[in-house]
């Protein structure tokens, strides 16, 4: 809704009663929440309240947002949607990770832990133009919150078939006093969740930071997805790492387990001299050409004993693996492609790596997170609002076809 007369005259009225930033700063949020509130209501199609036939979604509350301006720092709402995401046009959307980034590395400024990269990086960002502590605690504790409602987000609303789980590791300061005095650097494990809902689309189910990537770390991680509702899960995507692959076990019970195919084949050619892994790569990979669940796994075989007259490792590994790197092949052949390997969540940790790496150095864990968490929502979003889903609705109808041995004919056979 548009301001009234009487509200743009009093924004008047007041402007030229006072010339102070303040009077300049509330008009200027006031502007501005007015444009948010228009596009939202646009873009549901129905005003608060309204019945109408356009509406595509309800409202489910705001969500505040930071925006800094000449006139100062304007605190504006952003409407949160029952189903799908709203972002204002006017805002850059990837400003909270810019946020992030200059939050965490003025805080090893601040404390004291900063190394010659990280002060560089300050003075090239004009903070050394000023900025206090309590600015960079309130920017801080804003991003903290944000982390924290999208990481503990209720996931009971749809059901994920498909799970991807990887890690990534970033270096960052642990122990020591507040300001840094006797810390250590240690390498911290990142962990992250990704999913394909029912009708195809992708989320990002959860993320951690921890010491390590043990099984201990991987099982309290899971169970908190499951203690957030996460359902029907049919394929867990992942590589082989030990605690990882146990905590799969305990935890996602019901589900089949995927190893990635890309992972395997380096395990396989590490064990493999270098002039024969060529070949080697190019004989396994007809495994994953073939038209169905009976011919993959033939061509296993086929291919197991036939390295295995040179390389009797290689034979012994491919039977070993037999079940979990074909797992993809009890699932809709549309899909093989986006399931049979970790490559899609990958590419997200690519883009965390890309941001921490400007760090170097957090100065401590729940930086990290801050940092990595926005990374996240920012990647989530997007997904979100693709006029493209990662697998398309129809070929997603077939999984539970073929639990029923039903036959469904659909036109939408392969991933969009």
């Amino acid at each position: 809704m548009a301001l009234s007369q009487s509200a743009l005259l009093e924004v008047l009225d007041a402007l030229n009663a006072s010339d102070s930033t303040d009077v300049i700063r509330q008009a200027l949020q006031v502007m501005l929440q007015q444009l948010i509130d228009a596009e939202a209501t646009a873009f549901i199609g129905a005003e608060p309240h309204q019945r109408s036939e356009e509406r595509i979604t309800q409202r489910n509350g705001t969500r505040p947002k930071t925006l800094t301006t000449a006139a100062g720092d304007v605190d504006l709402s952003i409407t949160k949607l029952r189903q799908g995401t709203f972002f204002p046009s006017l805002l850059e959307r990837r400003r909270r990770i810019d946020q992030a980034l200059f939050a965490v590395i003025m805080e090893a400024y601040v404390t004291g832990t900063s190394v010659r990269k990280v002060d560089n990086l300050v003075r090239a960002l004009g903070a050394d133009t000023g900025i206090s502590k309590s600015e960079v605690s309130r920017i801080c504790a804003d991003l903290d919150e944000q982390v924290l409602d999208f990481a503990d987000r209720t996931l009971s609303e749809t059901a994920f078939p498909y799970v991807f789980l990887d890690a990534t590791y970033c270096k960052a300061r642990v122990g020591g006093a507040r300001n840094g005095k006797g810390s250590r650097v240690v390498s911290q494990a990142i962990v992250v969740a990704t999913g394909v809902t029912s009708d195809g689309r992708r989320e990002v189910l959860g993320f951690a930071v921890g010491d390590s990537e043990d099984g201990a770390f991987w099982t309290a991680f899971l169970r908190s997805l499951k203690a957030r509702g996460l359902a029907g899960t049919k394929l867990v995507i992942s590589d082989a790492h030990s605690g990882l692959k146990a905590a799969i076990a305990a935890v996602m019970l019901g589900a089949s387990w995927q190893r990635c195919r890309v992972h395997f084949l380096r395990n396989v050619l590490a064990a493999v001299p270098k002039g024969s892994q060529t070949m080697v790569a190019a004989a396994i990979r007809t495994i994953f050409a073939q038209p169905d669940a009976e011919h993959v796994r033939e061509q296993l075989e086929v291919m197991a004993a036939m390295l295995g007259r040179q390389f009797p490792k290689v034979e012994t590994m491919l039977r070993e693996a037999a079940d979990d790197v074909t797992a993809f092949a009890d699932f809709p052949v549309a899909h093989w492609k986006k399931i049979w390997s970790t490559n899609p969540l990958e590419r997200v940790n690519k883009e965390i790596k890309r941001r921490t790496d400007v760090v170097g150095v957090f100065p401590n864990p729940q930086a990290l997170l801050r940092l990595a968490g926005c990374v996240l929502i920012e990647v989530h979003d997007e997904w979100q609002i693709a006029e493209r889903r990662y697998l398309s609705e129809g070929s997603m109808a077939l999984i539970d076809a073929q639990d029923n041995n039903q036959e469904v004919v659909t036109p939408e056979l392969v991933a969009s």
